[in-house]
C-alpha cells in the first residue's frame, strides 16, 4: 500500500523497522537512513524481511532531497534528532512527500520545547496538499490519543489532566539514560511548566513531587513535575482545561548521579575549550555513556504511562485513568529493544499507518489529538501497546 522512508537509526528506529516490516499489508516497502549506514544495515539483518538501506545527513537538506527523490517514499517516518526536525519538513516540501515524528523541534543551543518553529509550517504544508504528523510517540502521542478519546467516550468537559510516566524498569548500570542521552538530560534539566487558569506556571527543574500508586504491582513511586510538549498542544486544542501538567519518574540513584553532573558543569550544552577545541561537555558526556540501543538485552521489569484525568460527564464529577503497562523483556524478545524504544516506535508506525490507510488525513501541520482517536486505540491493542482504563 505504502512506500516508508525511516529515518533515525537507533533504539527507535530499529523498533519502527521491525514494527513496518511485520505489517507488509500497509507497508510495501521500506527504506531505512542514518548517518551511519552500518547501523542501518545492522537493524536490517534483524528483521523479518529485506528492506532497504541508505546513508543520509539529516541535518543536510540536499542530501535529504536527493534521497527522497531516489527512495520515493509516501511518508517520512523521522526518528532522528529533534534539531533535525526543519530539515526534514523542509525536504519534505521540496519533495511532495508527507511528514511524521516523535518530537518536536529544539534548537541546539536551547533546552525548550516549543511547537511554534513546527506549526509555523501549516500553511506551507497546506499549500502543497500535504499532512504532517507531530509527535507520533508514547508521549507525545498515545497520551494525546489517550487524552482525545477520554473527551469522546468519558467528559463532557476536561478540567485537570496528569499525564505520568513511569519506568520501573532496571538495566544495571550505575548511570544510563534509556533514551538519547543528550536529549533525555536537556529534557530533565530544564525548569518545570504546567498550565493553570489560562496561564503558564513555571518552577525550578523536579522541584514539584508527589507519590503515585501505580497499577498491576508496580506500586507507589516518586513523580516529578516537568515539561512535555504535549501539554502546549492539547491546552489548545482541548478546549476548557483548567489545569494539566506532566510528571515523571526517577530513581534516587539517577537524581544523584544527575546533579553531581550538573554540579561539575557535564551538562552544559554551551560550548567550552578543550585542548585548543570546542566541545558541548553534554555532547562529550553522551559519547561515554551507555548507548541507549545496548541496554535492551539487560533491562528486566516494566513501564507504565497513562493520563489521569477529571472532569464533568452529564453534570457529575468523574476520576478516570487510562495507561498502558509494557514489560521490557517481552519487548526485547520481539524487536530486540527495551520497553522506552518500543512505546515511541509502535505508536510511530500506527500514525504512518493511520495517514498510509486513509485513517487520519488533513492539509497541513496537525497533532495527534486533532484526529478521530478511535482508530489509533484499536491499533494499539492489535500492535502491542493495550490499554487498560479505570472509573476512579
Amino acid at each position: 500500500m505504502g512506500n516508508v522512508l525511516i529515518i533515525g537509526a537507533g533504539g527507535v528506529g530499529q523498533v519502527v523497522a521491525f514494527k513496518c516490516a511485520k505489517t507488509p499489508e500497509v507497508f510495501d516497502r521500506i527504506c531505512l537512513a542514518s548517518r551511519t549506514k552500518e547501523k542501518c544495515d545492522a537493524i536490517a539483518t534483524l528483521l523479518p524481511r529485506p528492506v532497504q538501506t541508505a546513508q543520509v545527513d539529516a541535518d543536510n537538506v540536499p542530501e535529504l532531497v536527493s534521497l527522497i527523490k531516489t527512495v520515493k517514499p509516501d511518508v517520512i517516518i523521522n526518528v532522528a534528532l529533534p534539531y533535525q526536525d526543519l530539515h526534514i519538513m523542509d525536504a519534505c516540501l521540496e519533495t511532495g512527500v508527507d511528514y511524521l515524528d516523535t518530537a518536536n523541534y529544539e534548537p541546539l543551543d536551547e533546552a525548550r520545547f516549543c511547537y511554534k518553529w513546527q506549526w509555523d509550517y501549516h500553511e506551507r504544508f497546506k499549500d502543497k496538499g500535504l499532512m504532517a504528523l507531530l509527535g507520533s510517540g508514547f508521549d507525545p502521542g498515545v497520551t494525546n490519543v489517550f487524552t482525545a478519546w477520554a473527551m469522546k467516550n468519558h467528559f463532557d468537559e476536561i478540567n485537570t489532566l496528569d499525564i505520568i510516566d513511569c519506568n520501573a524498569g532496571d538495566h544495571g548500570y550505575p548511570f544510563a539514560t534509556n533514551f538519547n542521552p543528550e536529549i533525555n538530560i536537556r529534557e530533565v534539566t530544564a525548569k518545570g511548566r504546567f498550565w493553570e487558569n489560562g496561564t503558564w506556571v513555571e518552577t525550578d527543574p523536579l522541584y514539584v513531587s508527589e507519590t503515585f500508586d501505580f497499577p498491576e504491582g508496580i506500586g507507589p513511586k516518586k513523580i516529578y513535575l516537568m515539561y512535555h510538549e504535549e501539554l502546549e498542544s492539547l491546552t489548545k486544542h482541548i478546549k476548557g482545561i483548567q489545569r494539566a501538567r506532566f510528571f515523571m519518574t526517577f530513581s534516587d540513584n539517577y537524581l544523584k548521579h544527575l546533579e553531581v553532573l550538573q554540579n561539575v558543569g557535564m551538562t552544559r550544552i554551551d560550548p567550552v575549550m578543550y585542548q585548543g577545541r570546542e566541545i558541548v561537555p553534554l555532547q562529550f558526556l553522551k559519547a561515554v555513556l551507555p548507548d541507549p540501543a545496548s541496554l535492551g538485552p539487560v533491562t528486566k521489569g516494566r513501564t507504565c504511562i497513562g493520563c489521569l484525568v477529571k472532569g464533568k460527564k452529564d453534570g457529575r464529577e468523574k476520576t478516570y485513568y487510562i495507561y498502558n503497562i509494557c514489560d521490557h523483556e517481552a519487548c526485547y524478545k520481539e524487536v530486540k529493544s527495551q520497553a522506552i524504544s518500543y512505546t515511541t516506535g509502535v505508536p510511530a508506525m500506527i500514525g504512518a499507518m493511520m495517514m498510509l490507510t486513509g485513517k487520519w488525513r488533513g492539509k497541513g501541520v496537525f497533532n495527534m489529538e486533532e484526529f478521530d482517536p478511535e482508530p489509533f486505540m484499536e491499533q494499539l491493542n492489535l500492535r502491542g501497546l493495550p490499554w487498560t482504563e479505570t472509573i476512579l
